[in-house]
């Protein structure tokens, strides 16, 4: 399988392509950035991050793209750029009918160092190890992009397969809601049939109490 991971960002937005499947070796098969002068309008950066995006998709042809999640922080402003940088990734992927994941920091930092705390340094020096690279990638972004690469690549498979077992169970937990629903389970509420409404006490209670007896029979001669 061949991922195309994108590390958002106005001004560099990482990119980087990589082959592999679960328990075998990963293989790069391309990293850069896409960049953006700082003074130009923010229209005309979007602009060029998406024509650089579709440049990578083109030239690589991947079958997924993931993108990072972006999350709160306290500049805004780096904050807005770096979701309208990630929304034009997903666009691009989107109008070629491409799968997308959203990964976030800590997902990818644990799944390539094995912590989500890990810092900059560390995730690169793994990204090198696991790809077999002579240095790990610079800057910081190309490699950040790599590492969401390898971070679908080994979760992807597990998050179909649960996806494809709750999809096979949910048929099972309607039957069961609906049957439940019918019997008048416990934690259901079921209508009362007409037959419920007005029945003396004794009659549901259970009319074999001696008690319930002795008045059936006071009552009949009335």
């Amino acid at each position: 399988m061949r991922v195309l991971g994108v590390d958002p960002g106005l001004t560099r937005c990482g990119v980087g392509v990589v082959d592999g499947t679960p328990g075998r070796a990963l293989r790069m098969v391309a990293v850069g950035v896409v960049r953006t002068p700082s003074d130009a309008p923010t229209a005309e950066r979007l602009l060029l991050i998406e024509r650089g995006v579709e440049e990578w998709l083109d030239a690589h042809g991947p079958e997924a793209v993931a993108v990072e999640r972006v999350f709160s922080q306290h500049n805004v402003r780096t904050v807005m750029g770096t979701a309208q940088a990630s929304a034009v990734a997903i666009l691009c992927a989107a109008r070629r009918g491409l799968p997308v994941a959203l990964h976030t920091p800590s997902e990818v930092k644990a799944a390539v160092t094995g912590s989500g705390r890990a810092d900059k340094a560390q995730v690169g020096a793994m990204v090198t190890r696991l790809l077999r690279l002579d240095a790990p990638p610079k800057p910081a972004d190309a490699a950040d992009a790599l590492a969401l690469a390898i971070c679908h690549l080994w979760r992807a498979p597990a998050q179909d397969r649960l996806l494809r077992a709750r999809a096979a169970t949910a048929p099972a937990r309607a039957g069961t809601a609906a049957r439940a629903a019918a019997s008048g389970a416990p934690g259901v509420r079921r209508a009362a049939r007409p037959a419920d409404r007005g029945t003396p006490r004794e009659d549901r209670a259970g009319q074999d109490r001696p008690e319930y007896r002795d008045r059936e029979i006071r009552r009949d001669p009335a």
